[in-house]
């Protein structure tokens, strides 16, 4: 599951990070929920170039009728993407990275869900898989995603039993082509070492998405 993750990072570092310039404006953001507007990186459908783009949070299939499925389709499980209708075009030919700062997960405790943040010890941002799609039965065309999960690893797996699946830097360009064969990614959806990364308790503030603020990322005692 993968429902809030940040994305609080100069733009320098993720154009270096990606190799590319991003032209969109990039405020830090703490919060992001599901159907807002999120920065990714993709191939161009018309060129082949990497670009940054925003898509909204919420996949819509290009063959259905009604958009408003997006809101149940922010996450895909990598084990079964390429084969559910919603998911088997967007996995064979449009594959994008999220940016991300870093993810929430929520622990129970004492009866209530603790939210908890899961980041690189070092602060430094990563890429969540995610599969893009392009809506037109209405007179604006949509472009739309959504977030790959896998099993939870060793860190993750006490706070809950999935976690968004993470592209290690050196397998960008293969994770973007479309020319890459189904079996040559499934090594990169698995679930990502938990070496380098943390974890820890934040504030229950996060589970509302009117708030933004660095709050939403700063340790906290767990809460009873």
């Amino acid at each position: 599951m993968c429902g809030r993750f940040a994305l609080a990072t100069d733009k320098k570092v993720l154009e270096m990070l990606y190799d590319l310039e991003i032209r969109c404006d990039l405020l830090p953001r703490y919060n992001i929920a599901p159907s807002q507007e999120i920065l990714a990186v993709r191939l161009s459908p018309a060129g082949g170039s990497k670009e940054a783009i925003t898509l909204k949070w919420g996949l819509v299939p290009f063959w259905s009728d009604d958009p408003a499925i997006g809101s149940r389709m922010i996450n895909a499980r990598a084990e079964t993407a390429s084969q559910k209708p919603s998911f088997r075009e967007a996995f064979k030919k449009r594959r994008l990275l999220i940016p991300a700062s870093g993810f929430f997960e929520w622990k129970k405790e004492a009866g209530a869900k603790q939210p908890y943040y899961i980041c690189r010890e070092d602060g430094r941002p990563f890429s969540l898989a995610g599969l893009w799609e392009r809506w037109e039965k209405a007179d604006m065309p949509l472009e739309t995603c959504t977030i790959l999960t896998t099993a939870a690893n060793q860190l993750a797996a006490p706070l809950h039993h999935r976690m968004p699946v993470i592209i290690p830097r050196q397998a960008y360009e293969k994770w973007l082509e479309p020319a890459t064969e189904k079996n040559a990614l499934t090594g990169l959806l698995q679930p990502y070492p938990s070496g380098g990364f943390t974890a820890y308790p934040v504030s229950s503030l996060v589970n509302n998405p009117a708030y933004d603020t660095p709050e939403m990322i700063t340790p906290v005692e767990p809460e009873r």
